[in-house]
Protein backbone atom coordinates (compact mmCIF):
# COMPACT_ATOMS: atom_id res chain seq x y z
CA UNK A 1 0.00 0.00 0.00
CA UNK A 2 1.45 3.74 -0.85
CA UNK A 3 0.76 6.69 0.97
CA UNK A 4 1.86 10.04 -0.55
CA UNK A 5 3.71 12.90 1.01
CA UNK A 6 0.33 14.62 0.36
CA UNK A 7 -1.80 12.30 1.79
CA UNK A 8 0.40 11.65 5.04
CA UNK A 9 0.97 15.64 5.33
CA UNK A 10 -3.01 15.80 5.66
CA UNK A 11 -3.17 12.80 8.34
CA UNK A 12 -0.31 14.53 10.42
CA UNK A 13 -2.32 17.68 9.66
CA UNK A 14 -5.64 16.11 10.91
CA UNK A 15 -3.91 14.93 14.03
CA UNK A 16 -2.19 17.96 14.87
CA UNK A 17 -5.81 19.70 14.79
CA UNK A 18 -7.37 17.01 17.02
CA UNK A 19 -4.71 17.33 19.49
CA UNK A 20 -4.87 21.14 19.44
CA UNK A 21 -9.06 20.41 20.62
CA UNK A 22 -8.51 18.34 23.10
CA UNK A 23 -5.79 20.73 24.71
CA UNK A 24 -8.71 23.36 24.80
CA UNK A 25 -5.72 25.94 25.57
CA UNK A 26 -3.50 25.22 22.82
CA UNK A 27 -6.54 24.95 20.12
CA UNK A 28 -8.46 28.30 21.49
CA UNK A 29 -5.45 29.95 22.30
CA UNK A 30 -3.05 31.91 19.98
CA UNK A 31 -0.63 28.48 19.49
CA UNK A 32 -3.59 26.81 17.78
CA UNK A 33 -4.70 30.01 15.07
CA UNK A 34 -0.42 29.91 14.50
CA UNK A 35 -0.36 26.20 14.23
CA UNK A 36 -3.52 25.86 11.88
CA UNK A 37 -2.59 28.33 9.62
CA UNK A 38 0.37 26.29 8.37
CA UNK A 39 -1.78 22.84 8.07
CA UNK A 40 -2.59 21.40 4.42
CA UNK A 41 -6.60 22.15 5.43
CA UNK A 42 -6.60 25.42 6.39
CA UNK A 43 -8.63 27.19 3.63
CA UNK A 44 -7.03 29.58 1.50
CA UNK A 45 -7.12 33.60 2.21
CA UNK A 46 -10.38 35.31 0.80
CA UNK A 47 -9.24 36.69 -2.69
CA UNK A 48 -8.34 40.62 -2.65
CA UNK A 49 -11.34 42.62 -2.90
CA UNK A 50 -13.41 40.01 -2.11
CA UNK A 51 -15.50 42.69 -0.84
CA UNK A 52 -16.01 45.65 -2.96
CA UNK A 53 -19.27 46.61 -3.84
CA UNK A 54 -20.74 44.69 -0.73
CA UNK A 55 -22.19 46.05 2.35
CA UNK A 56 -21.45 43.74 5.60
CA UNK A 57 -23.07 44.83 9.20
CA UNK A 58 -21.19 44.20 12.05
CA UNK A 59 -23.01 44.67 15.60
CA UNK A 60 -20.67 44.93 18.31
CA UNK A 61 -18.18 47.03 16.21
CA UNK A 62 -17.10 49.70 18.71
CA UNK A 63 -14.15 47.66 20.49
CA UNK A 64 -12.17 43.97 20.61
CA UNK A 65 -13.01 41.92 17.84
CA UNK A 66 -15.67 43.91 16.18
CA UNK A 67 -13.00 46.32 15.58
CA UNK A 68 -10.70 44.08 13.95
CA UNK A 69 -13.46 42.35 11.85
CA UNK A 70 -14.38 45.68 10.48
CA UNK A 71 -11.23 46.68 9.34
CA UNK A 72 -10.70 43.24 8.12
CA UNK A 73 -14.15 43.59 5.60
CA UNK A 74 -13.39 46.52 4.95
CA UNK A 75 -9.54 45.44 4.10
CA UNK A 76 -11.57 43.36 1.04
CA UNK A 77 -13.43 46.23 0.01
CA UNK A 78 -16.43 46.09 1.41
CA UNK A 79 -18.97 48.73 2.57
CA UNK A 80 -19.21 48.14 6.45
CA UNK A 81 -22.13 49.40 8.92
CA UNK A 82 -21.03 49.28 12.17
CA UNK A 83 -24.08 48.44 14.56
CA UNK A 84 -23.17 50.38 17.64
CA UNK A 85 -24.90 51.05 21.11
CA UNK A 86 -22.51 54.32 21.34
CA UNK A 87 -22.39 55.70 18.23
CA UNK A 88 -19.49 58.04 19.83
CA UNK A 89 -17.47 55.69 20.67
CA UNK A 90 -17.57 53.91 17.17
CA UNK A 91 -17.37 57.15 15.00
CA UNK A 92 -13.07 57.00 15.31
CA UNK A 93 -13.02 53.30 14.47
CA UNK A 94 -15.03 53.97 11.54
CA UNK A 95 -12.72 56.83 10.52
CA UNK A 96 -10.02 54.72 10.79
CA UNK A 97 -11.30 52.23 8.15
CA UNK A 98 -9.80 52.15 4.97
CA UNK A 99 -13.11 51.89 2.99
CA UNK A 100 -16.51 53.43 2.93
CA UNK A 101 -18.65 53.02 6.44
CA UNK A 102 -21.64 53.90 8.49
CA UNK A 103 -22.44 54.13 12.22
CA UNK A 104 -25.88 52.87 13.23
CA UNK A 105 -27.05 53.30 16.62
CA UNK A 106 -28.76 49.78 18.07
CA UNK A 107 -29.31 48.30 21.73
CA UNK A 108 -29.43 45.00 21.15
CA UNK A 109 -31.03 44.84 24.33
CA UNK A 110 -33.71 47.15 23.34
CA UNK A 111 -36.29 45.57 21.21
CA UNK A 112 -37.77 48.47 20.42
CA UNK A 113 -33.69 50.16 19.26
CA UNK A 114 -33.63 47.05 17.43
CA UNK A 115 -36.28 47.43 15.29
CA UNK A 116 -35.72 51.01 14.81
CA UNK A 117 -32.56 50.85 13.58
CA UNK A 118 -33.82 47.72 11.09
CA UNK A 119 -36.22 49.66 9.66
CA UNK A 120 -33.53 52.56 8.93
CA UNK A 121 -31.02 50.06 7.55
CA UNK A 122 -34.58 49.05 5.18
CA UNK A 123 -35.37 52.42 4.66
CA UNK A 124 -32.61 53.74 3.34
CA UNK A 125 -32.17 50.47 0.38
CA UNK A 126 -29.30 48.66 1.98
CA UNK A 127 -28.88 45.37 0.42
CA UNK A 128 -26.48 43.58 3.12
CA UNK A 129 -23.97 40.21 1.94
CA UNK A 130 -23.71 39.76 5.19
CA UNK A 131 -24.67 40.82 9.04
CA UNK A 132 -22.18 39.38 11.72
CA UNK A 133 -24.00 39.27 15.27
CA UNK A 134 -20.72 40.23 17.57
CA UNK A 135 -22.41 42.36 20.44
CA UNK A 136 -21.80 40.85 23.85
CA UNK A 137 -22.41 41.15 27.24
CA UNK A 138 -21.59 39.66 30.87
CA UNK A 139 -24.03 41.72 33.30
CA UNK A 140 -22.14 41.58 37.09
CA UNK A 141 -25.46 41.01 38.28
CA UNK A 142 -29.12 39.60 36.90
CA UNK A 143 -30.31 42.85 34.74
CA UNK A 144 -33.50 42.56 32.82
CA UNK A 145 -34.02 44.63 29.75
CA UNK A 146 -36.50 47.04 28.98
CA UNK A 147 -38.92 44.45 27.63
CA UNK A 148 -38.00 42.04 31.34
CA UNK A 149 -35.89 39.71 29.37
CA UNK A 150 -32.54 38.56 31.07
CA UNK A 151 -29.95 40.78 29.57
CA UNK A 152 -27.43 37.98 28.21
CA UNK A 153 -30.29 36.27 26.46
CA UNK A 154 -31.97 39.46 25.01
CA UNK A 155 -28.28 40.50 23.61
CA UNK A 156 -26.81 37.00 22.65
CA UNK A 157 -30.35 35.44 20.80
CA UNK A 158 -33.52 37.86 20.88
CA UNK A 159 -31.64 40.90 19.54
CA UNK A 160 -30.03 39.48 16.87
CA UNK A 161 -33.26 36.87 15.92
CA UNK A 162 -34.88 40.14 15.62
CA UNK A 163 -32.30 42.43 13.81
CA UNK A 164 -32.11 39.24 11.20
CA UNK A 165 -36.09 38.87 10.95
CA UNK A 166 -36.56 42.52 10.18
CA UNK A 167 -33.69 42.68 7.47
CA UNK A 168 -34.17 39.27 5.58
CA UNK A 169 -35.42 41.04 2.19
CA UNK A 170 -32.08 43.26 2.27
CA UNK A 171 -29.91 39.54 3.03
CA UNK A 172 -31.81 37.35 0.76
CA UNK A 173 -28.69 34.69 -0.73
CA UNK A 174 -26.26 36.51 2.02
CA UNK A 175 -24.54 35.15 5.22
CA UNK A 176 -25.02 35.59 8.94
CA UNK A 177 -22.64 34.76 11.48
CA UNK A 178 -23.31 34.67 15.02
CA UNK A 179 -19.78 35.52 17.10
CA UNK A 180 -20.07 32.64 20.00
CA UNK A 181 -18.28 31.69 22.68
CA UNK A 182 -15.74 28.31 23.59
CA UNK A 183 -17.84 28.71 27.12
CA UNK A 184 -20.78 27.31 25.50
CA UNK A 185 -19.17 23.69 25.24
CA UNK A 186 -19.58 23.64 29.12
CA UNK A 187 -22.93 24.13 29.66
CA UNK A 188 -26.50 22.45 28.51
CA UNK A 189 -29.75 24.18 26.95
CA UNK A 190 -32.00 25.00 30.29
CA UNK A 191 -35.59 25.58 28.61
CA UNK A 192 -36.69 25.42 32.15
CA UNK A 193 -35.11 28.86 33.36
CA UNK A 194 -34.36 30.70 29.94
CA UNK A 195 -34.53 33.86 32.57
CA UNK A 196 -31.99 32.44 34.83
CA UNK A 197 -34.54 32.89 38.09
CA UNK A 198 -33.89 29.26 39.42
CA UNK A 199 -30.78 29.41 40.81
CA UNK A 200 -28.13 32.27 42.07
CA UNK A 201 -27.10 34.69 39.23
CA UNK A 202 -23.66 33.72 38.29
CA UNK A 203 -22.32 36.44 35.11
CA UNK A 204 -20.38 33.98 33.22
CA UNK A 205 -22.74 30.96 33.32
CA UNK A 206 -25.64 33.19 32.20
CA UNK A 207 -23.20 34.22 29.44
CA UNK A 208 -22.48 30.98 28.46
CA UNK A 209 -25.66 29.40 28.55
CA UNK A 210 -27.16 31.92 26.51
CA UNK A 211 -24.28 31.68 24.08
CA UNK A 212 -25.05 27.58 23.99
CA UNK A 213 -28.85 28.74 23.33
CA UNK A 214 -27.41 30.57 19.83
CA UNK A 215 -25.59 26.93 19.04
CA UNK A 216 -28.90 25.40 19.87
CA UNK A 217 -30.84 27.63 17.26
CA UNK A 218 -28.07 27.01 14.33
CA UNK A 219 -30.29 24.48 12.27
CA UNK A 220 -33.71 25.75 13.32
CA UNK A 221 -32.69 29.37 12.34
CA UNK A 222 -31.23 27.98 9.16
CA UNK A 223 -34.26 26.01 8.35
CA UNK A 224 -36.13 29.21 8.74
CA UNK A 225 -33.97 31.32 6.72
CA UNK A 226 -33.27 29.16 3.70
CA UNK A 227 -32.55 31.45 1.92
CA UNK A 228 -29.73 32.38 4.31
CA UNK A 229 -26.49 31.20 5.09
CA UNK A 230 -26.40 30.54 9.22
CA UNK A 231 -22.87 30.11 10.75
CA UNK A 232 -21.73 30.27 14.19
CA UNK A 233 -18.29 30.81 15.00
CA UNK A 234 -15.99 30.88 18.52
CA UNK A 235 -12.97 32.72 18.55
CA UNK A 236 -11.27 31.36 20.79
CA UNK A 237 -9.20 32.84 23.67
CA UNK A 238 -9.10 35.98 22.68
CA UNK A 239 -7.42 39.38 24.34
CA UNK A 240 -10.29 42.24 24.89
CA UNK A 241 -11.23 44.99 26.87
CA UNK A 242 -14.66 42.85 27.37
CA UNK A 243 -12.96 39.71 28.89
CA UNK A 244 -9.96 41.71 30.93
CA UNK A 245 -13.45 43.56 32.31
CA UNK A 246 -15.82 40.85 32.78
CA UNK A 247 -13.51 38.04 33.55
CA UNK A 248 -10.08 39.42 35.31
CA UNK A 249 -8.62 36.21 36.79
CA UNK A 250 -9.22 34.45 33.50
CA UNK A 251 -7.62 37.15 31.54
CA UNK A 252 -4.76 37.04 34.09
CA UNK A 253 -4.38 33.09 34.37
CA UNK A 254 -4.26 32.90 30.30
CA UNK A 255 -2.72 35.56 29.46
CA UNK A 256 0.56 34.18 27.48
CA UNK A 257 -1.54 32.19 25.62
CA UNK A 258 -4.34 34.57 24.78
CA UNK A 259 -5.18 35.33 20.92
CA UNK A 260 -5.01 38.93 19.56
CA UNK A 261 -8.17 40.97 18.20
CA UNK A 262 -7.21 39.74 14.23
CA UNK A 263 -6.81 36.17 15.36
CA UNK A 264 -9.88 36.14 17.04
CA UNK A 265 -11.96 37.68 14.17
CA UNK A 266 -10.32 35.66 11.43
CA UNK A 267 -13.31 33.03 10.86
CA UNK A 268 -15.63 35.65 10.88
CA UNK A 269 -14.36 37.87 8.25
CA UNK A 270 -13.65 34.36 5.61
CA UNK A 271 -17.13 33.22 6.49
CA UNK A 272 -18.53 36.84 5.46
CA UNK A 273 -15.75 36.84 2.35
CA UNK A 274 -14.94 33.34 1.02
CA UNK A 275 -16.19 32.16 -2.36
CA UNK A 276 -16.26 28.76 -1.16
CA UNK A 277 -20.00 27.30 -0.65
CA UNK A 278 -20.65 26.85 2.79
CA UNK A 279 -22.90 24.08 4.56
CA UNK A 280 -25.22 25.99 6.96
CA UNK A 281 -25.72 25.78 10.45
CA UNK A 282 -22.87 24.67 11.19
CA UNK A 283 -20.24 26.11 14.06
CA UNK A 284 -16.84 27.11 13.20
CA UNK A 285 -13.49 27.64 14.46
CA UNK A 286 -10.26 28.38 12.68
CA UNK A 287 -12.03 28.00 9.45
CA UNK A 288 -12.72 24.36 10.28
CA UNK A 289 -17.02 23.13 10.94
CA UNK A 290 -16.67 21.76 14.51
CA UNK A 291 -18.75 19.72 16.88
CA UNK A 292 -21.28 21.90 18.71
CA UNK A 293 -20.71 19.94 21.75
CA UNK A 294 -18.00 17.83 23.70
CA UNK A 295 -20.08 16.77 26.60
CA UNK A 296 -22.79 14.13 26.15
CA UNK A 297 -24.85 16.31 29.16
CA UNK A 298 -24.94 19.25 26.99
CA UNK A 299 -26.62 18.03 23.96
CA UNK A 300 -29.83 19.38 23.74
CA UNK A 301 -32.66 17.37 21.78
CA UNK A 302 -34.84 18.05 18.97
CA UNK A 303 -37.73 18.93 21.23
CA UNK A 304 -35.72 21.26 23.54
CA UNK A 305 -34.52 23.13 19.99
CA UNK A 306 -38.01 23.57 19.36
CA UNK A 307 -39.27 25.26 22.82
CA UNK A 308 -36.62 27.36 22.68
CA UNK A 309 -37.15 28.65 18.84
CA UNK A 310 -40.89 28.93 20.12
CA UNK A 311 -40.39 30.74 23.20
CA UNK A 312 -37.92 32.75 20.91
CA UNK A 313 -40.69 33.71 18.42
CA UNK A 314 -43.30 33.98 20.94
CA UNK A 315 -41.02 36.94 22.16
CA UNK A 316 -40.71 38.49 18.92
CA UNK A 317 -43.85 38.97 17.69
CA UNK A 318 -44.85 42.30 18.91
CA UNK A 319 -42.00 43.70 16.83
CA UNK A 320 -43.05 41.20 13.65
CA UNK A 321 -46.41 42.09 12.87
CA UNK A 322 -46.69 44.71 10.62
CA UNK A 323 -46.92 48.44 11.26
CA UNK A 324 -46.82 47.87 14.94
CA UNK A 325 -45.27 49.41 17.52
CA UNK A 326 -45.14 47.49 20.93
CA UNK A 327 -44.48 50.82 22.64
CA UNK A 328 -46.36 53.36 20.60
CA UNK A 329 -45.23 56.18 23.46
CA UNK A 330 -41.46 56.04 23.07
CA UNK A 331 -39.44 58.02 21.09
CA UNK A 332 -38.46 56.27 17.66
CA UNK A 333 -35.85 57.51 15.62
CA UNK A 334 -31.95 56.58 15.42
CA UNK A 335 -28.71 57.69 13.90
CA UNK A 336 -26.62 57.18 11.37
CA UNK A 337 -23.20 59.06 10.06
CA UNK A 338 -21.60 58.26 6.89
CA UNK A 339 -17.52 58.20 7.18
CA UNK A 340 -16.25 58.04 3.86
Amino acid sequence: MTVSLTGLAGLAGRAIDKALDASIAGGFGEPGYLLRRHLPAWPDDPRPNALVGKHIAVTGASSGIGVAASRQLSDLGAHVHLIVRNPDKATPVAAALPGASTVWMCDLADLDSVATCAKELDEKGIDLSGLVHNAGVMPARHTLTPQGFEQSMAVHVLGPALLTELLRRRLSGGRVVLVTSGGMYAQRLRIDDLAYLEEPYRPAKAYARSKRAQVELLQPLQDRWSDLTVAAMHPGWVDTPGVRESLPGFARLTHPVLRDADAGADTITWLAATETRLPGGRLWHDRQARPSNRLGRTAAGHDERDVLLDWVYEALEPWLEPGRNPHPGREEGGLAREVE
